[in-house]
């Protein structure tokens, strides 16, 4: 038997050593994934399209399909994208919504 410290992880509701649940923690503060509607994994700068219209709340205004979006940034949530659109201020947008352009 190890003298390693146990910790609850009520993630998982097991007993877990101190060691791998630190391990875990890191790996989780490395970075999240983001990945647009057919998979492409997305990074801060990218162009993206929208593939379907979306009407923006607040602003009155629907974004049509195909339109681009320029410059993303990512919220570290993984699955919204913060962006910046004419006459929109803080537009977020869902990454299901958007395909990567190449």
């Amino acid at each position: 038997m190890s003298d390693e410290d146990y910790i609850y992880d009520e993630a998982s509701g097991e007993w877990v050593p101190a060691s791998q649940l630190a391990a875990a923690a890191l790996a989780e503060d490395a970075g999240v994934v983001v990945r647009d509607a057919v998979g492409n994994v997305l990074a801060d700068g990218d162009q993206v399209t929208l593939i379907k219209d979306l009407t923006v709340k607040g602003a009155g205004q629907t974004l049509k399909r195909g339109t681009l979006i320029k410059s993303i940034r990512l919220t570290g949530d993984a699955q919204e994208i913060d962006c910046k659109f004419d006459g929109i201020k803080g537009l977020v947008l869902r990454a299901e919504f958007v395909r990567k352009r190449t």
